[in-house]
């Protein structure tokens, strides 16, 4: 049994535009996009609200595919060299209120055929706000470490500097931590997990587990 946001046909969707990434294929296919991609999702994101604000009130979930918490399927293809128009997955993501993603921590949702995923921290954060998170971890290590501890059942991701960052030294206890560049926690899933008809609640209960994290974030940027 599936749920009406994310069904066999979006994967089916998600295939074929990969294997069909034109214009001509998209514009023939468009009803479908409308009726299997975006409607679905919009409707998941509306849906996922109240749940959403039981996790986290001051996350947001906003129905729209233009500024809302669903990803654009065009791609920018003005400064790449990969000239592809359109994304082969479905993303959603729900912001902070003050909408300042690279300083406050989000939730996110990453849909496609043999990568799916749910996760939820700082992703390439600007300079300033690394930087305090980096200070936060380093003054109060006891915090951080009760953390680590909490979401121990999820995956850490992003990327890390190959050296100590400058003035920090090498043999830090936390450096592992300090040297990394994004501060994001993972949950894989199978394709079967977002066709669960209790998706909404099962999205919201990985988001639960990540909280610890994206707490930590918020008071080392003071967003709270």
């Amino acid at each position: 049994m599936t749920n009406p946001y994310i069904t066999p046909e979006l994967f089916d969707f998600l295939r074929e535009l990969a294997e069909n990434n034109n214009r001509d294929w998209f514009e023939a296919n468009r009803d479908r996009y409308e009726s299997i991609y975006k409607e679905p999702l919009l409707a998941f994101i509306s849906d996922f609200g109240p749940l959403l604000s039981q996790v986290s009130p001051v996350h947001q979930a906003i129905p729209k595919a233009q500024g809302g918490s669903l990803y654009r399927i065009y791609r920018d293809t003005r400064f790449s060299k990969n000239k592809l128009p359109y994304k082969t997955w479905a993303a959603l993501r729900f912001r902070h209120a003050s909408g300042l993603d690279g300083t406050a921590p989000g939730f996110y949702l990453h849909i496609a055929p043999g990568n799916t995923f749910a996760a939820m921290g700082l992703w390439h954060p600007e300079r300033d706000a690394l930087r305090a998170v980096r200070a936060a971890i380093d003054e109060a290590p006891e915090t951080w470490h009760e953390v680590k501890r909490a979401v121990s059942g999820l995956e850490w991701a992003g990327d890390s500097l190959k050296r100590a960052p400058k003035g920090v030294d090498p043999e830090h206890p936390d450096i592992v931590d300090i040297r990394r560049k994004d501060f994001i926690l993972v949950r894989r899933l199978e394709s079967g997990d977002a066709l669960r008809p209790d998706v909404l609640p099962f999205v919201a209960s990985i988001f639960e587990e990540g909280l610890p994290l994206v707490h930590f974030l918020m008071q080392a940027q003071e967003t709270t």
